[in-house]
């Protein structure tokens, strides 16, 4: 049997990797890697930087291993190497530049990294705006990130998109980063999570100079999940001060979240009010002939022949992200190419057995319900079962009997009982009018999604 083609067996255990590992580490450790040659079941991957790939190999090479031994049908070895620096087959990278001690950071405080903090840009190629697929779910974030990468720093600055998981928000930002490098520009494509990590490293090194350097020099700043900054006062500080650089020196800044600027609290309302200065773009839910389309240019970056069927069963079965749908794709062209099979339907179903077979998710309990609500609206519990009509509580308390009865599928009688009593009929009109305005408000639906993610 042939040998399966690296990229796509990567990309396979990539999309099996998302689903077990928290959504910053991959986001910063595995979604730039690369797979550069398999052989005798020893699988070389590509990473972006040496810190990366020293990280991957002391914290991450057991679950990768597993993960990619079960793709491949038997055992298999990874290795992890930056591009242009070779190791000898078999032999783990050394890490004589500095002392890993599996710490939170993994590097001895006393001791410096052995990466710089300057010179790692990280944009995937593969990520461009004409590879992104246009409909009307993306249409006006799609259009925003043409013209900031036709005018950056005069164009809509800041640029701030926001959506659920998986819906095409980090494709932008590296596409507005490939379309700006392509005319000379210095871009810098990080997560909050990496910000966060070089603001603490520069602290501990004694090299806050050379941070402010790397992030106040670039031409195109594009940031990833800032959600990620609430509740980091010290670090919203220094990205306070980076962001008045580089807006004052008209340089720009592109931002994306998972929810809106008026649901990140507790982010300081000074920045809050920074990101609304340019323009905020949601991104939704694609529709089936958007999502047909995802998948059909997918299939052809790989060179691999999907008939309709299948595309119908991903973009069907895989609806709720784009992401999920593309690991699917994924998952389904490393079976075949493993094991030397033609794509049809029943290879599909073959390939993605557990995925399409899993038992529902049990239904989260009322209280949780309520309490990740009054959180996600910073509203008491005892305010939401009160009579209180202001507002803010009785929105939070509409979206409680909302999630109540749609995610808990409580029955309204039970859930008036639950938020102080509360007669059917008004239950009723709670839960219809939340039913109806998610078809139209888009910042709502945005809010409800992300709760629902959170729900266990």
């Amino acid at each position: 049997m042939s040998q399966p083609n690296p990229r796509t067996l990567w990309e396979a255990v990539l999309g099996r990797l998302e689903l077990q590992v928290s959504r910053p580490s991959f986001a910063t450790w595995l979604r730039d890697t690369t797979g550069v040659s398999f052989e005798d079941g020893r699988m070389v991957v590509s990473t972006p930087s040496t810190f990366a790939a020293r990280w991957l190999e002391q914290r991450m090479s057991t679950l990768v291993e597993a993960t990619l031994s079960q793709i491949a049908g038997r055992p298999a070895t990874v290795r992890f190497q930056v591009p242009g620096a070779p190791t000898a087959p078999g032999v783990r990278p050394a890490a004589s530049q500095s002392s890993f001690n599996g710490g939170d950071d993994g590097w001895q405080h006393d001791e410096r990294p052995p990466a710089p903090l300057r010179g790692d840009y990280a944009l995937n190629p593969r990520y461009t705006l004409n590879s992104f697929v246009v409909g009307e779910s993306n249409q006006l974030a799609y259009a925003a990130a043409v013209a900031v990468s036709s005018k950056p720093g005069t164009a809509y600055n800041p640029l701030f998109l926001y959506g659920g998981v998986g819906l095409g928000k980090t494709h932008l930002l590296h596409g507005i980063g490939n379309a700006s490098a392509s005319r000379g520009l210095s871009c810098l494509y990080v997560s909050s999570e990496q910000f966060t990590n070089d603001f603490i490293t520069s602290l501990q090194t004694r090299r806050t100079r050379e941070f402010r350097e790397k992030y106040r020099s670039v031409d195109v700043l594009l940031m990833d999940d800032i959600q990620f900054l609430r509740g980091k006062e010290t670090v919203q500080e220094s990205f306070f001060h980076t962001f008045n650089d580089l807006h004052n020196s008209n340089r720009q800044i592109v931002l994306a979240c998972d929810r809106p600027t008026s649901a990140l609290s507790p982010i300081e309302a000074r920045i809050r009010s920074r990101l609304q200065w340019g323009l905020s773009a949601d991104i939704r839910l694609p529709a089936q002939e958007t999502r047909r389309a995802i998948l059909e240019l997918k299939a052809q970056e790989m060179s691999s022949a999907v008939p309709a069927d299948v595309f119908d069963l991903l973009a069907d079965r895989f609806a709720g992200s784009v992401r999920d749908m593309e690991g699917a794709l994924n998952r389904v062209v490393a079976y075949a190419d493993l094991t030397g099979c033609t794509i049809d339907l029943d290879v599909a179903r073959r390939a993605l057995g557990d995925m399409l077979t899993a038992p529902p998710e049990a239904l989260p309990t009322p209280e949780a319900v309520l309490a990740l609500v009054c959180g996600y609206y910073e509203v008491d519990i005892q305010a939401v079962v009160s009579k209180r009509r202001d507002r803010r509580v009785t929105h939070a308390r509409q979206v409680a009997i909302y999630l109540l009865r749609e995610r808990a599928q409580l029955p309204l009688k039970a859930i008036g009982a639950l938020v102080g009593n509360r007669e059917h009929p008004s239950v009723r009109q709670a839960w219809a009018k939340i039913q109806k305005d998610r078809d139209t408000d888009s910042t709502l639906d945005l809010q409800i999604r992300a709760i629902c993610e959170t729900l266990p």
